[in-house]
Formats: C-alpha cells, structure tokens, sequence
C-alpha cells in the first residue's frame, strides 16, 4: 500500500538530518529532544511505581492488624454481636468476622509508662480476621485464654517496657473505682505471653492484645465493643461498608479501612499527583526542545517547501509533513519511555540490591524505615496515561513549527537559491 506524499516526506526528513549534522541518523536536537521525553516518561512511570509500592506496603503492613471493615454500637457495647456477626457473612464479600473489645490504658513496668491501644480479642477467631497471628516473633496469640490475664504486646512497645515471654506488667485502667476514700484507679498484672511484629512503628509501638473476656471484666462492659469483618477483596471494602449498613439491624455505625486512616491515604495522593506534576515538567522541557528542533528544521528545509508549493501542495499539506516529523519524535520518544522506565520499574526490586551489594551502601536501613527494601507496584493505568500524556504534550509542540512552515512563501524562499 502506497502512503501518501506527505507521510513520505515527514518521515524521510525524520530519518535524513544530513544538512544539520554532516551525517547521522536524525538531527542532534532531536535526538536530544526524544532522549528528554523518554528519560522524562521514564522517570514518572518509575517515581509512580515506587510510590504504589510503599503504599501498598505500608497499607498491608497496617491491615495486619486492623480490619476490612468495623461494626460498633455507639453506646460502646453490641448487646447480640453474634447476631451482627450472623447478618454481615450474609454478605458474599465477607468471609470472616470477630468480637472485640476497643480501650485505651497505660502499661507500666517500674518506672517505664506507656499509653497504649488495648484490645480484647477472641484468639480463633481474631486469627481469620487479621494477619497478626502469623506475625508472632515470640509465643503465640492462641496463649491468650480467658481468665489467664495474659497480654501480647508490639515489638518497639515490648522493647521500651523492656519485657519479653513470662515477664508481668502492671495495666492502668482509666475507669476508676468508686471508694470511700475516693476515685482510685483499676489496677490488673498480667504476664507477656506474645510478642509481634506488624512492621508499622504505630501499632508495634501502641498496641496490645488481651483475651475479650479480660477486657470485658476490666473495663466492666457487658459485651463486645463490635464486630470486626474481614472481605475477599479489601479494595471493595467502602463498597461492602455501604451494603451492611442497609442490610444490619440494629443502631450501628460501620467504616472500612480507608475511614480509620483517611489522613495518611489523602496524604499520599496529595504527594502522588505533586510528583506527576513535578515530573511532568520534564516532558514539558523535551517538548520545548521538540518545537526549536521543528523551527530550525522548517528554516533549513525552506527551498523544499518552496519546490513543493510550486509544484501544487497545499498549506495543509506542508504542515502535514512537518506535522508527521514532530509526531513520528515524539512517539519514537514516549514509546523507548515506557518501555525502559517499565522495565526498570519492574526490576527495582533486583537492580536496588545488586547496586547495594556493589557500592555497600543501603538506601533503606530497616532502623529509620521499617521497610528494608525498595517497593515498586507498576500500574498499567498509570503507564497508560503517563504515555498518552506525553505524545499529547509532543502532538501539541508540533503545531506551531508545522504551521511555520505553511506560511512560507515559495518566491522569498528561493530568492537566494
């Protein structure tokens, strides 16, 4: 199939940039040109992709031991939980469901206090809810038994209480007890029979789990604080949160995961689209380069508009070729982008630790970060619009050279030939 003249030509002057630089495949600015939007893609899709790591890291890390959804009654106790529980696996999304008890107190252990998260759990069931069964660095959460007053605790919390397995610490209740000689605070020793690593420094900081029915005799509450639900899909979680509260009896409040950290997800989407549009600069820049490669083509290739006006193009037809250069760059340029940049993205998890090995250095010391490795989560949507984006951007820098280049006039342009 025969392409028409202008395709032809565009892609011919593309190819030939012998009158710019003595020889050469194309002209040395637009190679500079294509080489600024490939490195300028590449480098989003990159930045994009370790950002979906760290986020999906830190948001596993944080669903180890929190739930897809929560169920509670804003009185502070579910008079029938099971009958909560029973309507919520109704739900197909919902495949498992545990009581829990919600409190906050202060551990002591000499003269060492922390403030901390309590929750009281039913250890079998807890352990198809969340992950934080298989994150034991020490005992188990089944040691956890009703009237045994045990306590598993985060690993920084056990860490600044100076505990381990078998040592006793003193919990504060801060309900107090009413008494003759006044309010006196409730206190109970229980023994460390658990220890986990959750890998987020809130929760392995603030945390720790007791048996529900410790929690419930310590902080006198008739039944559970609620209900906590795990989903087949956590991603659908505001969706099934919607659902439940049509279908549950009952004056109950529900929120999903995304609710209880609302903050930190916004923060990072607030940081995700800065850096998309920081680093989208920098095929705004290639894009300039694009349009002064497309100027000094046009100057240069005058005497062949000239020929070609004479010999009956039109103006749409001049500004088709030129049209068809600039575009053929940038194509040529965000395709090489998006190939190397998801290739590298692909590979952070190898090239990171092979550059680690070879200069000693470690860019993530688990100390500092909690995350010893760099994680990189490639989305085809965000490869996808990081592409189109910039073969817009280089469509858009072809515009004015092109239509430079219809304006010529043959008679000026050959009067010096």
């Amino acid at each position: 199939m025969k392409l028409p003249y202008e395709w032809q030509i565009g892609w011919r002057y593309t190819r030939a940039g012998k009158r710019t630089t003595g020889n050469g495949f194309i002209s040395f600015i637009a190679v500079i040109s294509m080489v600024g939007i490939a490195l300028g893609v590449a480098a989003l899709i990159v930045v994009l992709s370790v950002m979906n790591g760290f986020q999906r890291e830190v948001r596993d890390r944080m669903l180890s031991v929190l739930a897809h959804v929560e169920i509670y009654s804003p009185t502070g106790a579910i008079p029938d939980w099971r009958q909560t529980a029973t309507e919520a696996l109704r739900n197909r999304e919902v495949v498992a469901a545990a009581p829990y008890v919600d409190a906050q107190a202060l551990l002591t252990r000499g003269e060492t206090v922390s403030g901390v998260a309590l929750r009281g759990v039913e250890p079998s069931a807890e352990a198809k809810v969340e992950d934080i069964a298989s994150e034991m660095t020490a005992g188990r959460l089944a040691n956890l038994t009703p009237g045994g007053f045990g306590i598993v605790l985060g690993k920084e919390l056990a860490g600044n209480l100076d505990v381990g397995l078998g040592d006793k610490v003193t919990l504060v209740a801060p309900e107090g007890t009413m008494t003759p000689a006044g309010v006196l605070p409730r206190l109970k020793q229980f023994t460390v029979v658990g220890v986990f690593s959750s890998g987020h420094y809130e929760y392995d900081s603030g945390l720790a789990l007791i048996d529900i029915v410790d929690a419930q005799a310590l902080f006198r509450r008739p039944a559970p604080s609620g209900v906590r639900l795990k989903l087949k899909d956590m991603e659908r979680a505001p969706q099934v949160a919607y659902d439940l509260s049509k279908t549950l009896s009952g004056d109950l409040y529900i929120r999903d995961w995304t609710r209880q950290n609302k903050t930190w997800f916004s923060a990072v989407q607030i940081e995700k689209r800065m850096m998309f549009i920081i680093l989208t600069l920098i095929i705004a820049v290639a894009a300039f380069n694009l349009v002064s490669s497309l100027v000094m083509t046009v100057t240069d290739k005058q005497p062949d508009i000239a020929i070609l006006r004479t010999l009956g193009a039109g103006r749409r037809s001049i500004m088709k070729i030129f049209f068809i250069q600039g575009v053929t760059i940038g194509f040529i340029g965000t395709a090489l982008g998006v190939g190397f940049g998801s290739l590298l993205a692909y590979y952070i998890p190898v090239i990171v630790p092979a550059i680690e090995h070879v200069f000693q250095v470690q860019f993530l010391p688990p100390s500092v970060y909690f995350i010893s490795e760099l994680p990189s989560q490639l989305e085809p949507s965000d490869v996808l619009r990081i592409g189109v984006i910039a073969f817009a951007m280089s469509a858009l820098a072809t515009l004015y050279p092109s239509w430079r280049a219809s304006r010529v006039k043959p008679a000026e342009a050959l009067r010096y030939e």
